[in-house]
């Protein structure tokens, strides 16, 4: 079932201004230690302040260190939303809430690897994830920017690249924004939907089912009048996370799918992704959204 935005009782949104210098995007570090203080590095080596970071929601999930990855992200400054996973948690909801079909190996994998997050997580952690906003704004180059988890309405709605255009042109009716940069999916993409623009950076905590150990984040800014979004790979000590996983007696699947960056189950994955399991994706900077284009009225 999805589960409207606001279970628990918080409908924040928090305006960040306008924003005209580069900052960068993550989500979903899902318990991943060892991805999520790489990508702080390489945020530092980029000269990019932890104010000018922001991570789409779902700290923990699949990988062995929930307490101490919610922990960092809590004392980084990073901009942080509340994902699908926040709310169960804070809420003590009994599973994660991640949509997933009833039955599905994805549904019987979240028991375990919730339960493990769920019994790993201090009540001052809880408490941090219930007062994140479920959305951000701000401006870019003259263009409304809206950060959310799944979709507006519903926490734990999937979007794809390969989504129905119409159930997006829906989003951005209803959002009121030009641009919605959002996680959940997993996987990273970036899709113009007429004079509007879709964005997900990807996970920074599991690999994107492209046969890699990489993972993602990404980078947008201004640009030539309107903004860039440039896709980038993460490499991290995955053999540190891996062996955190299995200490921790998570399944299997995901401890593997940590190496091979191969997902354990396809269930959540429309036809047109499944049909690029194992397919590397390339490192992508050639999205423009140019101003010359109408913004949503």
């Amino acid at each position: 079932m999805d589960k409207t935005i606001g279970n628990t009782g918080v409908r924040a949104c928090v305006d960040l201004g306008a924003i005209e210098e580069p900052l960068l995007i993550c989500g979903g570090a899902y318990g991943n230690l060892q991805a999520l203080e790489a990508f702080l590095e390489t945020a530092a080596r980029m000269g990019i302040p932890v104010g000018r970071i922001v991570h789409t929601g779902d700290a923990v999930a699949y990988c062995g260190d929930p307490e101490a990855t919610t922990v960092l992200l809590r004392d980084s400054g990073v901009h942080c939303i509340q994902g699908n996973v926040e709310e169960s948690l804070f809420a003590g909801m009994p599973d994660c809430g991640c949509g997933f079909e009833p039955g599905s190996a994805c549904d019987r994998l979240s028991d375990q690897w919730f339960a493990f997050a769920d019994a790993h997580m201090s009540a001052a952690a809880r408490q941090w994830m219930g007062r994140l906003p479920h959305f951000l704004t701000f401006t870019m180059a003259g263009r409304r920017v809206r950060v959310l988890h799944g979709g507006a309405r519903e926490i734990n709605r999937f979007y794809f690249e390969s989504t129905p255009e119409n159930d997006l042109v829906e989003e951005f009716g209803f959002t009121g924004a030009d641009v919605i940069v959002a996680g959940h999916s997993g996987l990273p993409f970036t899709r113009q939907v007429g004079a509007c623009l879709w964005h997900n950076s990807g996970a920074l905590g599991m690999p994107a089912n492209d046969g890699t150990p990489r993972v993602w984040f990404s980078l947008m800014q201004p640009h030539r009048g309107g903004i860039l979004f440039r896709h980038l790979p993460l490499a991290y000590n995955h053999a540190a996370a891996k062996a955190r996983m299995t200490e921790g007696g998570l399944p299997e699947g995901y401890v593997r799918a940590i190496v091979t960056g191969l997902w354990p189950s396809l269930s959540i994955l429309p036809e047109a992704e499944r049909a690029r399991t194992g397919m590397a994706i390339a490192p992508r900077e050639l999205t423009v959204l140019p101003l010359a284009e109408s913004p949503v009225s």
